[in-house]
């Protein structure tokens, strides 16, 4: 429909009677060209199938550029539309072929292969426009004389008249030939939109200012562009008169898009896009996005818009390391936002994560298989390489790099080489990826290590560093990360630190509740030190098992034997989720401090701003409780008891810890991909809030 020439002059900013744009009277499409070249507009639009790039058989006639600049095409004098006129400018590309007999011997050729003398280039070009809601194709047959063929230089342009398009609208242009010798060439116009509809900052959120007047009915429509298909809508209402509507930061992303028209029949719609070079949104469009896992194979980035990204698998071992990218043997692959996209994998595991990478930047990261196949476990990966002649070689991923096998390094890999070959050889490792180049197995490391550790104590070894047992509750994936990370930086220190995390093939083999008492028995042997690390988790389920907090299980208090589920080492019955290994460890340690034994062998802990210490439950409270990272070195201080250090080396150790505390803390309060709160939208009439 036509715009009314007062909203048109408005967007313009000029007088209507003094605009600078030339005006066309008609609705009928034209094309001319420059001087000396002949075209003609074909009188049909035409699908849009641009088809693969082909080599040209000498010379051909192929886009340059493009140039463009709005036109009115006008029905009556102030009915009028803005239109996109187009001039594709074009050259000559390519060289008549030189017979090669001619090339040979040096003499003429055939006079049937020489080039015509009065020879003339014909092509189709094809001009593409795509401003939702519209999208056509058009095409143009130009002729060139021999005359004008330069090689390599322009030989003129040829210019459509026009494309009609929406005030406030993006048009997208493409241009190419049928058939297509070159790179479809793109441009985008970015049509004028209404003073009245206006965007600007309103502190950290956007403000959208309606200026429209008292009586006048419109309706606001929100909605996230897309490249291909419909948008998708998020919000829509009916409004009147002037409105100012807040936009929270959190829910701005680059392809947020407003729509606004009047509330009559036929009317103008006027839409903008905003936000598409807005930092913020560019960040909030990461927080959003989120890694689903389809099948074994087969997984989706979902996104709100479009965006540029790749994808590999990495491995991430349990103790806060960082994941190790698979590449090579694997490779980098782009992704397309909300479709579905495949690893060559033979079997899942849950420390195979992705790692979605824009512009060389880690955006997002997770290990899409511990959902269904359970949290990280120490399995080694081995990477098989394949050469020529049946050659191949092996080495184990560590955090230093990866060991080949056999080697005589002193690091963990190195040392179990022989066992994990040995695993390798009798089927016991689970292949991952296959083919020609080589292969991923996924080794179990628990027995192996064992047996090295009682090996050392054999020699005579003396362990290194105190012993330190961590309990927690597995609140969720999120709060194991951040202990293993805790663990791992304690491992840095003189700390022997066991944990379920590191164990969880021997801890389901022996059962929670005889697994703790054992690590529980041995750390305080050896005159080790039992850490409680609390989390809101934590707190929940020992309120089940001390009523108001000063309570024990009623055979505690009755001074009877434990129940014989406990005695014979399995779960209590009825135990499932991911807090059945706490509840085993709370049946371990609770007769130490109902019968006074905990002060000296236990200490508890809680992270900054995820719990306060005087949460923790009071019967807890009887040994130190630190809150970390604040109180790190007095709690490194009480761990390494009797031989702490002296007070400078202690606060190095605790800046230590500190810092490779820190990734992971940040990960845990403000992880990749937390969506963005509700909608918040403050809605008034002119600078009042309603």
């Amino acid at each position: 429909m036509p715009v009314p020439w007062l909203l048109l002059s408005l967007a313009l900013g000029r007088s209507p009677m003094v605009l600078p744009l030339e005006r066309r009277v008609g609705p009928q499409d034209a094309t001319h060209c420059s001087p000396g070249l002949s075209c003609h507009l074909w009188d049909d639009d035409i699908l849009c199938l641009p088809g693969d790039v082909m080599p040209a058989l000498g010379p051909v006639l192929v886009p340059t550029h493009l140039q463009t600049e709005l036109v009115l095409r006008c029905r009556k004098e102030t009915n009028c539309d803005l239109c996109v006129r187009v001039a594709v400018h074009l050259a000559v590309h390519g060289h008549w072929e030189e017979p090669e007999d001619e090339k040979k011997f040096g003499g003429a050729a055939d006079p049937g292969l020489e080039k015509p003398r009065n020879a003339s280039l014909q092509a189709q070009v094809v001009l593409s426009f795509q401003a939702y809601p519209t999208a056509r194709c058009v095409l143009l047959e130009v002729q060139v004389p021999a005359a004008l063929m330069q090689f390599g230089q322009s030989v003129g342009s040829v210019v459509y008249d026009c494309f009609e398009a929406a005030l406030g609208s993006e048009v997208q242009i493409w241009s190419y030939t049928q058939p297509r010798y070159e790179k479809k060439l793109n441009l985008t116009q970015q049509l004028p939109a209404l003073p009245w509809l206006d965007v600007s900052a309103d502190g950290d959120n956007a403000r959208l200012v309606l200026n429209v007047s008292e009586e006048q009915h419109f309706s606001l429509f929100l909605y996230w562009k897309q490249v291909q298909g419909p948008p998708k809508p998020w919000w829509q209402k009916n409004l009147t008169g002037p409105q100012i509507i807040t936009l929270n930061h959190t829910d701005l992303v680059p392809c947020l898009c407003i729509q606004v028209w009047p509330l009559e029949p036929d009317s103008f719609r006027t839409n903008i896009c905003p936000f598409r070079e807005d930092p913020r949104a560019h960040r909030n469009l990461w927080r959003t996005a989120r890694l689903r896992l389809l099948t074994l194979q087969s997984w989706r980035l979902e996104a709100l818009c479009p965006l540029p990204a790749e994808a590999a698998l990495c491995w991430q071992a349990p103790g806060g390391d960082p994941c190790q990218p698979l590449v090579p043997p694997l490779s980098w692959e782009n992704i397309t936002v909300n479709k579905a996209l495949e690893f060559p994998l033979l079997e899942g595991h849950p420390n195979l994560c992705v790692q979605v990478n824009s512009w060389e930047k880690l955006q997002l990261q997770e290990c899409l298989w511990a959902d269904s196949l359970g949290p990280l476990n120490d399995d080694v990966l081995l990477l098989e390489t394949r050469g020529p002649q049946d050659n191949r070689s092996l080495c184990a991923l560590e955090p230093s790099g990866c060991t080949s096998l056999p080697s005589k390094a002193s690091t963990m890999a190195a040392r179990l080489g022989e066992y994990l070959l040995q695993d390798l050889q009798s089927g016991q490792c689970l292949q991952l990826w296959n083919d020609d180049l080589g292969a991923l197995w996924a080794c179990p490391m628990d027995k192996w290590w064992l047996r090295l550790l009682k090996q050392d104590v054999r020699k005579g070894a003396t362990p290194r560093g105190r012993a330190a047992l961590l309990l927690y509750s597995a609140d969720d994936s999120s709060f194991e990360h951040l202990v293993g990370a805790l663990a791992s930086a304690l491992c840095q220190l003189p700390l022997r630190v066991a944990v379920d995390l590191w164990s969880r093939r021997e801890l389901s083999a022996q059962g929670p509740v005889a697994w703790f008492h054992a690590q529980r028995r041995q750390t305080l042997q050896e005159g080790g030190m039992v850490v409680l690390l609390f989390s809101p988790g934590a707190v929940s389920l020992c309120s089940e098992w001390l009523q108001d907090g000063v309570s024990a299980p009623q055979w505690l208090q009755d001074g009877v034997s434990a129940p014989q589920w406990l005695q014979d080492g399995v779960s209590a019955p009825g135990a499932q989720g991911p807090h059945d290994a706490f509840r085993a460890s709370l049946s371990c340690v609770l007769p130490d401090f109902l019968q006074g034994r905990a002060s000296g062998r236990y200490v508890a802990a809680c992270f900054d701003r995820l719990l306060r210490p005087d949460a923790v439950p009071a019967l807890f409270r009887t040994v130190p409780v630190f809150s970390l990272p604040s109180q790190l070195p007095d709690f490194l201080g009480v761990l390494q008891r009797p031989s702490a250090p002296r007070p400078w080396r202690l606060r190095e150790r605790a800046e230590q810890v500190s810092r490779a505390l820190q990734p992971a803390l940040e990960s845990y309060f403000h992880p990749p991909g937390t969506p963005g709160r509700d909608a918040g939208w403050d809605l008034g009439r002119g600078t009042g809030l309603e």
